[in-house]
């Protein structure tokens, strides 16, 4: 599939957040990370799904990015330049892909972002999902300053509520990444060369025809835009961060139950104004983030099947539950609930949800769902929750458990089982995580 695509890198920003790096004798795409330019970062990383052909955007000292790296040969691949005579904006540029273009689609990256993603995964979502273009949407500390996109059920993108900008009371962590596949149909609109911009011109338009996709991914992205980011992601490359969230390799998870473990336990919320954090959640979370782990919520909700409220109800307690933990850097990657409850009788049950499923906890059908949808190594994964259901379902998913002593800590009953790990809380469960990792590090070193 690689074959029918090429890639175009932005790199003709002046970078003006980055001066105190650049200093004004280096564009920002070739500020040196861990001693290769950012711009050779994106290169070998999308060089290594197949894809040969780049496209280079150059603009302020684009001589300097056409001096290293020449026509590509150097790195086995084959480059052709954009050069913008004046600031085209996000999008104006593109217009000239349309006497360079032979195939159907193309890659489209922002030249500040650092990333190491499996290419293969996304064009197969872009290819299966059928829109013109798809998002890379994704997760991060940050969504208060970020573009944050608005999807439906099957991915589809509504809407971009841009940072800056009220946006209501709550929202879900799903940034727009600044990584794009297009069809090569969106150019046929381009009549001239003229600045625009890539989100309020050309894909507005196309999201309100309902032809955007937002592939999501837990990998490694980065905006590398502000010194602060640069630096961390420098030292994320060099401690290995990148390559070990790519989906091509097993990944690390820790589950977490919701209610009592990540919020306060009040028995069944039906509504956000009931939500409130566990205190050292979001730390909690935060630390795991940081660590690399997948953080993944797994939480039954049969506040659905007994009619207490509806899906709608319960994705908007989530929404608030991801803007509480963003405002304090925590983010995260999924979120899956069961709905159901076999028990009937309740006066205004929902009958469609009375049901037995393989999804609601101790039964493992979440836990199975986010492991192929992730590529999760069960045995280095953990399950962290307040309840001996939460236990029960690590032990029949071949988890670690840990229990919380929070929310119900513990004392629900349910079952007779022994949790691996006991902590005070989820700070205090990442905390014994990340050591027992360090510890198993440290063991596999040594063989």
């Amino acid at each position: 599939m690689a074959k029918d695509y090429i890639a175009v890198i932005q790199a003709g920003g002046k970078g003006t957040r980055m001066e105190e790096i650049t200093r004004g004798k280096i564009p920002k795409p070739m500020i040196p990370l861990n001693g290769r330019p950012m711009l050779e970062w994106q290169i070998e990383n999308i060089k290594k799904y197949g894809i040969r052909e780049f496209v280079i955007i150059i603009g302020y000292l684009g001589e300097k990015v056409k001096e290293y790296f020449g026509d590509g040969s150097r790195l086995g691949v084959q480059i052709q330049y954009i050069e913008e005579q004046e600031p085209l904006g996000s999008a104006g540029a593109l217009y000239f892909l349309k006497s360079i273009l032979r195939v159907p689609r193309f890659l489209l990256v922002f030249g500040d972002v650092m990333f190491d993603l499996d290419l293969n995964r996304m064009m197969d979502f872009h290819e299966g999902h059928g829109g013109k273009v798809t998002l890379l949407a994704h997760p991060n500390s940050h969504p208060y300053d970020s573009d944050l996109l608005v999807m439906d059920d099957n991915e589809r993108v509504t809407g971009i509520l841009p940072k800056g900008k009220k946006r209501g009371d709550w929202y879900e962590n799903c940034v727009n990444a600044g990584i794009y596949i297009l069809s090569s149909e969106v150019l046929e609109s381009m009549e001239e060369a003229k600045r625009q911009d890539l989100e309020k011109d050309m894909l507005k338009p196309l999201i309100d025809q309902g032809e955007v996709f937002g592939y999501r991914t837990p990998e490694y992205v980065k905006d590398a835009g502000t010194p602060a980011r640069f630096y961390k992601a420098s030292r994320e490359q060099q401690e290995h961060v990148w390559a070990r969230k790519n989906l091509e390799r097993k990944q690390a998870c820790v589950f977490l139950d919701r209610d009592g473990t990540v919020n306060r336990y009040k028995g069944l919320i039906a509504s956000e104004e009931q939500l409130e954090l566990e205190d050292e959640a979001a730390e909690g979370v935060k630390r795991l983030n940081e660590a690399g782990f997948l953080v993944i919520l797994v939480t039954n909700q049969p506040v659905v099947a007994r009619g207490m409220c509806g899906i709608e109800d319960v994705q908007r307690i989530h929404r608030k539950l991801q803007v509480l933990l963003g405002e304090q850097g925590a983010y995260l990657d999924d979120i899956a609930f069961c709905p159901h409850h076999p028990d009937k009788g309740y006066p205004e049950e929902n009958p469609a949800y009375k049901i037995i499923c393989k999804c609601r906890k101790p039964a493992t059908g979440m836990i199975e769902k986010m492991t192929e949808k992730y590529h999760i190594d069960l045995s280095r994964s953990y399950i962290a929750g307040d309840s001996s259901v939460d236990i029960q379902t690590g032990k029949n998913a071949g988890l670690k458990t840990v229990l919380v002593l929070t929310g119900q800590a513990g004392k629900d009953g349910k079952y007779c089982v022994s949790p691996d790990i006991t902590v005070k809380n989820l700070a205090e469960a990442a905390e014994r995580i990340l050591t027992e990792e360090r510890s198993e590090r440290y063991r596999n070193d040594r063989l």
